[in-house]
């Protein structure tokens, strides 16, 4: 069983930077951290890995090569091997440029099962699975919280559908997206594998190695573009406290009324 972890790190929601000239958020020399999603859906991996340690566990990540630390930690979780698709021409790409990448990269893999999150923190359009299933021709499912082991056929997932939950019974291979709801946690690594060298495990591709021309990725190759983006601000509203008697009643009465939601 080979199990492909698609994991994505993220730009610090307290600390981010962001270009607003050419619209895109600012990766390099920014703190980040692993998207809670993937994180997640790693945690799924490592967990029937623990049970079934003939089972092979891999990440595929796209982003700057800052990221190369937080692979490595992921290696020392017993992840088998690590692969980073890093080059400055990919930087802008949108959902349908990351989509053809990544998938680009699969194909030259072998695996059962690619486990990937839902959403992302830093764009939430949750696009990129679907869109990898649709140039794999993979099946796939998203806000997936509870997946039996994958080494049992066919497998059982669990979908949250927001108003009740779904269960499926699903054939390898394909694309199973977790979302942040399930109920597993990646580990800690352990103190004396801190400091262990993992470097061999790490592969690193570049455009170099996979042959993209300038117009089919980045900025240029996208389909779609930020058109504006704004820093979102919050008021802080002041908040009422009423006593539980009859002036606090009519105070709250009087509260609806010049609101507008009592006539």
């Amino acid at each position: 069983m080979r199990t492909v972890c698609l994991v994505k790190f993220v730009p610090d929601v307290d600390n981010f930077k962001y270009d607003f000239e050419r619209n895109v958020l600012i990766r390099e020399n920014t703190d980040l951290v692993m998207n809670p999603d993937d994180a997640k859906a790693l945690a799924f991996a490592l967990k029937m890995k623990k049970s079934h340690p003939e089972m092979v566990v891999e990440i595929l990540s796209m982003g700057p090569r800052n990221v190369i630390p937080k692979l490595e930690d992921c290696l020392r979780l017993k992840v088998d091997h690590a692969t980073l698709i890093s080059d400055s021409m990919f930087v802008g790409s949108d959902t349908y440029v990351t989509s053809k990448i990544l998938a680009t990269v699969l194909n030259t893999m072998d695996y059962d099962c690619i486990l990937t999150g839902t959403h992302s923190l830093d764009g939430d359009t949750a696009h990129v699975p679907s869109q990898i299933a649709e140039v794999l021709g993979l099946d796939q499912l998203s806000n997936v919280i509870d997946i039996s082991d994958l080494n049992n056929h066919p497998i059982k997932v669990c979908v949250d559908s927001e108003n009740f939950i779904e269960n499926y019974e699903v054939s390898l291979p394909l694309i199973l997206s977790v979302n942040r709801e399930a109920k597993v946690k990646l580990p800690y690594v352990r103190y004396d594998d801190l400091h262990k060298d993992v470097s061999h495990q790490l592969t690193i591709l570049d455009n170099n190695i996979l042959k993209f021309d300038q117009s089919e990725v980045g900025l240029e190759g996208s389909l779609t573009k930020v058109a504006r983006s704004f820093i979102k601000t919050y008021e802080k509203k002041d908040k009422i406290v009423v006593q539980c008697d009859e002036e606090g009643v009519d105070q709250v009465y009087h509260l609806l009324k010049r609101l507008g939601h009592i006539q």
